[in-house]
């Protein structure tokens, strides 16, 4: 029976065909936390989709580009896009970042006309103990539910789940007695055909193999206990095991039936769970694997080490699914005691000097009011330091956090994106990456949303931007990356602070408003989902009562409301700066001064200041334009700058204007800032439930399918630009609409973090060709048509 199911394991779409031929219903379930009792109860037969073993993702790697999706997230895809049935529902959850954005993009391919899956729902279903999110996520199981039904499924009620629950707790009880008995690898074989197979098979398969087991499994070589990303495969286990070693033990996402969710959970919780499981089965090694590019799993990696006890070896090892030559051999020098991690944190980098500037960096500044706003935010910051040294609250908070209520309760904080672009821009990031590595924490996984972290270590008082930042009494973000909770959970820890990760939620709407610049100023209640405004007021309350419990600060409505109104009038004059750049050619300035102009001003938003800062701002920019003054006065090619900004080097955006006209005069700063942040709150709206349907959004504009692309083509349209030049962290669907709308798209294979060497010289010899060759060749026929 134990072959039986291996086989199974190994078959879901042969799962799909047998169920389909037996009168059963398949439903395709992506995700670890996908609802199975619920699917059961509603008489479908969930079946399990995980990663293929594919070489190549063709079609995947056309639609997706060089952004957005891991190697995992591509083959799921894959094998999405071309299923045998296209019938068979598919239910996806938010299990990992990958998931919802592959919900967007068969959702958008399927506004496109091209084939998909017919029934896809996404079920999204949040990980944080809160009652908020309790009641969030009973919302989308009623939806849910509903959309079970309107397949032809039963409905669900208590009688049928508790019967559905009670079979899957057998099943899991079952697997429990199994554990030990058989290979680690056949094991999680088992666990992977349960979630394949009809439930009474698994039962009636796993009380066979349970009556027929033996009472020990064993070998002479070390024990490991294994923990990190979830094995969707046996590969790894087979690896691990052909090399003379026992697997013990398992501590991830698909460990079992009902694993926690370790790529989402505190990492100390991750770390004491395991610290548990280790005392009790006494290994010789923990093995941590992060697979395929995971991002979270590295964030485990200090609290885990900090959790086990002392002499116990810890090896850690980031590699494919599949493992290659050097992961077998790195797995052969952990087991043997070779090469393995140290059992304390590593000894603290020595300072290093940043390397000098270099003139070629620096930008040439068009208005006086960058100036103003520059020196504006170092005194500012100056007085924050002063105030925080007096015992003024302080928070440090990330930029699509909901900012408004601490400004409204008079809580000083710091963007940390923004302290990240003072980190870059004077010189100090290869410095901080050493103060991540120094205490154990990865300096290659979102490094740039890191620096603050990176910050609380920084001693160096000769070196340290600005000073350096004041350790914080509040850290808030929101759940938008699978490793930002333990970012934060870690900034906690280090700084004794108080963190709120506000849930980051997904618009499961099969359609959506395309023009949502258009509906989110004064529709938003209509346009934003009720359900996830709901939830982000609910937690935004909840961070109020904790600020209000730990300081002298309070919360008004009233106050939030002038906060908002202002917030809005700057956004206004931003709105009207861009519309005037767009219009107007030669233009007027380019992104080297809309960036600080607007971004500054921005994290001060909310306040007399920032208002007035915006207006500045425009009434310049309007008088050069009245005065014929251009950015690049022979400007002959206008360029869409796609990503986030290069801030260490400002200067890199006019490398092209004298040289070819070549003018940037288009990034997602200003637009996002013009579009994306105005919330009408006239005649009685609620300020708070205006600021959350505005914190839901954040970040869809620019990455999320079907959101992002018709804005950056709007863009691009009354912008006039000939030629857009993209970063990698650029959202396929974005260039795809692009390139279809008729505009040639260079695509970079750098981020904004580190763009040096080689590479640097490599980066600007592609952005001179294109803009020698595409670029000029539709400026001129733009000019000709024109």
């Amino acid at each position: 029976m134990i072959e039986t199911l291996r086989l199974a394991s190994s078959n879901p779409e042969g799962e799909v065909e047998r169920a389909l031929a037996k009168g059963r219903r398949p439903i395709r379930t992506l995700g670890y936390n996908a609802p199975r009792a619920h699917l059961i109860a509603a008489s479908f037969q969930p079946v399990r989709l995980v990663a293929p073993r594919l070489e190549a993702t063709p079609r995947a790697d056309a639609i997706m580009g060089a952004a957005e999706m891991g190697p995992r997230g591509r083959r799921l895809l894959e094998a999405l896009l071309a299923p045998a049935h296209p019938d068979v529902p598919v239910l996806i959850t938010q299990a990992d970042a990958d998931q919802p954005q592959i919900f967007a993009a068969l959702r958008e391919l399927g506004r496109l006309g091209e084939a998909v899956p017919r029934h896809v729902h996404f079920c999204d279903l949040l990980h944080i103990d809160r009652p908020a999110s309790a009641a969030y996520n009973a919302a989308r199981l009623s939806q849910l539910h509903d959309w079970l039904a309107g397949l032809g499924g039963s409905a669900v009620d208590a009688a049928s789940l508790a019967a559905a629950g009670e079979k899957l707790g057998r099943i899991e009880r079952l697997l429990g007695e199994l554990e030990g008995t058989i290979p680690a690898s056949d094991h999680l074989e088992l666990v992977a055909a349960c979630a394949i197979l009809p439930v009474d098979e698994s039962l009636a398969a796993l009380e066979a193999a349970v009556a027929a087991r033996t009472l020990a499994y064993g070998t002479a070589g070390p024990r490991v206990f294994l923990c990190g990303t979830a094995h969707e495969g046996a590969e790894l286990y087979r690896a691990i095991e052909q090399a003379g070693a026992l697997i013990i033990g398992a501590d991830h996402g698909w460990a079992s039936l009902h694993a926690a969710p370790t790529r989402v959970a505190s990492p100390f919780a991750v770390a004491e769970g395991i610290a548990q499981r280790v005392r009790t089965l006494s290994p010789d090694l923990v093995l941590h694997i992060a697979i395929d590019g995971d991002e979270a799993a590295p964030w485990d990696i200090a609290a885990i080490r900090a959790a086990l006890p002392g002499g116990l070896r810890f090896a850690t090892l980031r590699c494919g699914s599949i493992p290659d030559a050097a992961a077998r051999a790195r797995i052969s020098a952990a087991l043997a005691g070779e090469e393995v991690q140290p059992a304390s944190a590593p000894a603290p980098a020595a300072h290093a000097k940043p390397k000098p500037r270099s003139e070629q960096g620096r930008s040439r500044k068009s208005l006086t009011s960058t100036a103003d706003v520059n020196a504006y935010q170092r005194d500012w910051f100056a007085r924050v330091r002063e105030e925080v040294a007096a015992g003024s609250p302080f928070a440090v908070v990330n930029a699509n956090a909901p900012q408004e209520i601490l400004r409204a309760m008079d809580v000083p904080f710091v963007v940390n994106q923004w302290w990240a672009s003072i980190v870059a821009a004077k010189q100090q990031s290869r410095r901080y990456q050493g103060l991540l590595r120094a205490h154990d924490y990865p300096t290659d996984v979102e490094a740039y949303s890191a620096q603050g972290l990176a910050a609380v270590f920084d001693d160096d008082e000769d070196n340290a931007p600005w000073g350096g930042l004041p350790r914080p009494n509040f850290v808030h973000a929101v759940a938008s990356s699978d490793p930002t909770l333990k970012i934060f959970e870690h900034w906690r820890k280090e700084a004794g602070a108080q963190s709120f990760v506000y849930e980051r939620t997904i618009d499961p709407r099969p359609d959506l408003f395309s023009d949502w610049w258009v509906q989110l100023p004064g529709n938003w209640e209509q346009a934003v989902e009720a359900e996830r405004v709901d939830l982000m007021v609910a937690e935004m309350c909840e961070v109020i009562a904790a600020i209000e419990a730990k300081t002298d600060r309070t919360f008004t409505m009233e106050r939030l409301r002038e906060v908002m109104d202002l917030v809005n009038e700057q956004e206004d004059y931003y709105r009207q700066t861009r519309d005037l750049v767009a219009r107007t050619v030669p233009a007027p300035i380019s992104v080297v001064d809309s960036m600080p102009a607007t971004m500054i001003p921005q994290w001060q938003r909310g306040t007399p200041w920032a208002r007035d800062a915006a207006k500045a701002f425009y009434d310049e920019v309007k008088e050069r334009a009245e005065a014929g003054l251009a950015a690049c006065p022979n400007e002959r090619v206008r360029l869409m700058w796609v990503g986030r900004g290069l801030w260490s080097e400002m200067g890199f955006y006019q490398k092209w204007e004298e040289s070819h006209g070549a003018v940037f005069v288009w990034s997602m700063y200003l637009a996002l800032a013009a579009d994306g942040y105005i919330r009408d709150i006239s005649g009685g709206r609620d300020p708070l439930r205006a600021l959350a349907s505005r914190v839901v959004c954040m970040g869809d504009e620019l990455r999320m399918p079907t959101w992002a692309g018709p804005w950056y083509v709007h863009e691009a349209d009354t912008h006039a630009v000939d030629a857009v030049v993209a970063l990698q962290d650029a959202d396929p669907f974005v260039v795809r609409a692009l390139r279809a709308a008729g505009y040639p798209v260079l695509e970079l294979t750098a981020d904004n973090f580190n763009r040096d060497g080689e590479d640097g010289a490599a980066i600007e010899a592609a952005i001179t060709a294109f803009i020698e060759g595409p670029a000029t060749m539709r400026a001129e026929a733009r000019y000709v048509g024109a």
